[in-house]
This record gives C-alpha cells, structure tokens and sequence, in this order.
C-alpha cells in the first residue's frame, strides 16, 4: 500500500456553481512540473465575493516549498459551465508559460508570460504582470484561415514537444467537429523576443461526428506523438445549423456520451506532421499536404465498440518507457456489465483488454488517470461516480499490465476528475493528483493537491 499523501491547498473551490469548473479530464496539463518547480491553474473568487471568478496561477519549489499564487483580476470568469475551463503549458525552449481558458465554442482567449520567467523562476516576481492581457490570436498566426478556427474552440491543450509547445483545440460542436494542431517555437534570437506559433494542420476531422481525444503524449525528445479517442456520431436536432443555435451546450445536449461508439489510435514519428496506424505505422495523414485522420482512415480502430455501449469521451491515456499504450475507459462488451477497463497496446501491437477490479465504472460517471512511474508501473488514480472516496490501483511492469493492486483509499474528496502531473512523476517520481478536498460542512471545497512517494 502507498503511504498516505502530504496535502496542500490551492484555494478554494467554487462549489456554489451547477458544473464543476476545476477538476476535468480534459484539463491535460492542469498541474505540470518544469525545471524544478510544479505549476497549477484553477478558478476561484477574489476577495470573499463568490462571483465572478478569476484565473489564479500558483508554483511552488519542489519539493516542499510553498505555494505562490498571482491572481488575473482582470479576466472576470462568469459562464456557469464545465467546459470552460483552464489549462496551462511551458515551453523549455525559451520558458514562457502560457494559459487558454473559458472557451466553449468561444473566441479563444490565452495569454503568454514574458520570455525566462519558467527557465529562471527565483529571478523573476511572481505577479500577474508577468503576462500579456487576455489575447484572441497566437502570437506568428494571422492568417483569415487560422483567426476563422480560432474564432469558435472549445477544449484547447498543451503538451511539451521537445523543446516546443503544442496547442490542440477543437472547432465545431458535440458530435459534429475537428481536432487542430499548432505549434510554439522559441524565437531564434538571444533577446527577450516571444516565439511564434505555426498552424501544424487538422489532424483529426470528424465526418457527421467528432473525435474526443483520451490525450496527446509526446516523447521525452518530442519526435513520438501519441494519441487515442472515441468517435461521437452526431444526431441532428431542430435549429441544429442555425448559427445563434446554443442548445449543443448544454451539459447532456442533444448528442451526449451515448453516441460515442470504437477505441481509436494513430501516432506520428515527426513530432505531429505525418500520422501513421497499426502495427506497420502507414501513414494515414500528412498534415503538410492538407491531410487528416478521417473515420475511414485504415488501421485507426483498435476496439469496435457500438454506440449505446457506456464509452466515456475523453477519460485517459498514458505511454510507458516501451512505447506501450495504456487507455482507460469503460464498456459493457463482457456480458452486459458496464465497467472501467484498461486497453493496452503492448510493444509487440497486441491489443488486450481487462476489467478493473475494486471500483466500478458506471456510465456518466466522473473520468479517472493513468500515469507511469520511474519502474514503468501503472498507477489508476479512480474517483467514486457518487461517494466522496478516492481510489488508487497499481498494474506492475513485471506483470505485464495484467494485474492489478489496490495500493491506496481515501475519502473525503468530492466526485472530480482527478488529474496527475506526469513531468513530475519523471523529475522525482512523486505522484502529484490535482483534484477537490472537503473542508467542512454545506459541501465547502478546496482545490489541493496530493503527493505519494512511490
């Protein structure tokens, strides 16, 4: 069993709302560790008043220093809905740190620091201005083309490629919707100069649906891209074409999770140009000569599971050091029973898939975590879909992924989708989980976070 975890406290969770707005899995980098130092975004209020909300951004130096948290008072967050949340990246190549937030089909709204503020932090006042005001372009994209996608985003990430940032974002609506890819570089020059962003291409384009990713992992150099989803097969619904139409955001709209329907997966060899499938790695997409994933590109399907099947949209991923896939999700494909389960692709292109035992998966129930330690070993991080109980299972290297342990169990933390810093399991091989705390009574919250040593 794993000893029990160190907490600490972000600040306070905004539970007065409908939706949950900290705690998503979709939020891919939410809590992420650079350089020595573990960075994390969340909303909360400002100055005892419950609305609005604002972007608070926190870092602390590892491994047991003290949270520093800025506050953007300038950016007043008042969209009472789960998608729009925030979610942080950094670039090694020049240490900007940059920010996306409060989209849902939205205009996208980001702001970069200044250059050296990640690369150099004890050299730097930790205040918001630091940063750039809310923008709605990236900095090197103007093109009528790009400023058009960007114009109407919802669930944008970042993921470190190498010494570059990636920025994914995905255009049109639940079920019918395309999954963009630009890149940051470091500028070349020695100064204080910003880089730029290039419109990598759509890697993913839905034909009457839309692909929901589990995530987007890099390689430690950046030249291996992986990535996994489901298809969302889109229902027409009156008004659906109108362009004042809104009922698409609603938190269980016309096209919910019961039309998701397969397991998906393709990766790239070049950092995210050329897409290839199966265990022969054909490219199915070159993103230079305007390609992309489509639903009928070969060798994308890794499971063939139907629609009405309790298939989650954007649970989770990870890589191991073998280049071996983990996905979890959840089906009800062995005898009628819905559970969570693990799909794994091994190094050899098998892919096998296992029921997780000491927790259930029910449909509609919050997402859980996958995250490989220094061993290889894979850690589940599992939340409750109704009780305020945590979960943690453990698959070993040594057995293959075959077996799985119960190592931890707490309560205490309200259904969340809990989310883990997978650079920092590489930097010191702690476990880091992001997720909500109970405080006291009437429900009150924290947003913490919690620190196994494995």
């Amino acid at each position: 069993m794993l000893a029990d975890p160190s907490r600490t406290t972000l600040g306070a969770d905004p539970t007065h709302r409908s939706c949950i707005i900290n705690g998503y899995a979709f939020q891919q980098d939410a809590i992420h560790t650079f350089n020595g130092w573990q960075y994390a975004c969340f909303y909360s209020s400002s100055s005892g008043a419950k609305e609005p909300l604002f972007i608070h951004l926190s870092r602390r130096k590892l491994p047991e220093g003290p949270w520093q948290t800025l506050v953007f008072e300038d950016y007043p967050q008042t969209v009472d809905d789960g998608h729009n949340t925030v979610q942080l990246g950094i670039c090694p190549g020049d240490g900007t740190i940059h920010l996306s937030y409060d989209h849902h089909c939205d205009v996208l709204r980001y702001r970069h620091s200044q250059v050296g503020v990640a690369t150099s932090p004890d050299e730097v006042e930790w205040t918001p201005e630091l940063f750039t005001p809310t923008l709605s372009a990236l900095p090197g994209l103007s093109s009528p083309k790009v400023t058009e996608l960007l114009s109407y985003i919802t669930y944008p990430r970042f993921v470190t490629r190498g010494e570059d940032l990636l920025f994914s974002f995905r255009t049109g609506k639940a079920g019918l919707g395309d999954d963009h890819l630009c890149a940051y570089t470091a500028s070349a020059s020695p100064s204080s100069e910003i880089g730029s962003y290039q419109f990598l291409g759509t890697h993913l384009k839905g034909i009457s649906n839309n692909p929901y990713i589990h995530g987007l992992d890099a390689s430690p150099d950046g030249k291996y891209l992986y990535t996994t989803w489901v298809y969302r097969e889109f229902v027409h619904y009156e008004g659906w074409d109108d362009p004042l139409d809104t009922k698409h955001k609603t938190q269980a709209g016309p096209n919910a999770a019961t039309n998701n329907r397969d397991i998906c997966y393709a990766w790239s060899a070049d950092g995210g140009v050329r897409w290839r499938s199966g265990p022969q790695g054909d490219v199915i997409a070159d993103l230079e000569k305007g390609e992309s994933i489509v639903p009928t590109s070969p060798g994308i399907v890794a499971f063939e599971i139907p629609k009405g099947s309790g298939l989650m949209n954007q649970e989770a991923q990870a890589v191991d050091h073998e280049k071996g896939v983990h996905v979890l999700n959840r089906d009800n494909q062995d005898g009628g029973e819905l559970r969570w389960r693990h799909y794994y692709l091994s190094p050899d292109g098998t892919w096998t898939r296992r029921a997780l035992p000491y927790v259930e998966g029910v449909y509609g129930g919050k997402r859980g975590q996958l995250i490989v330690s220094w061993e290889g070993d894979l850690y589940f991080v599992l939340p409750h879909h109704a009780d305020p109980v945590l979960t943690i299972l453990r698959a070993s290297k040594a057995s293959r992924y075959e077996e799985y342990e119960l190592v931890w169990r707490g309560e205490g933390y309200p259904p969340t989708d809990p989310l883990v810093d997978k650079a920092r399991i590489s930097h010191d091989n702690v476990l880091s989980v992001f997720t909500r705390a109970f405080t006291g009574p009437e429900w009150d919250a924290d947003v913490v976070v919690l620190d196994f040593q494995l």
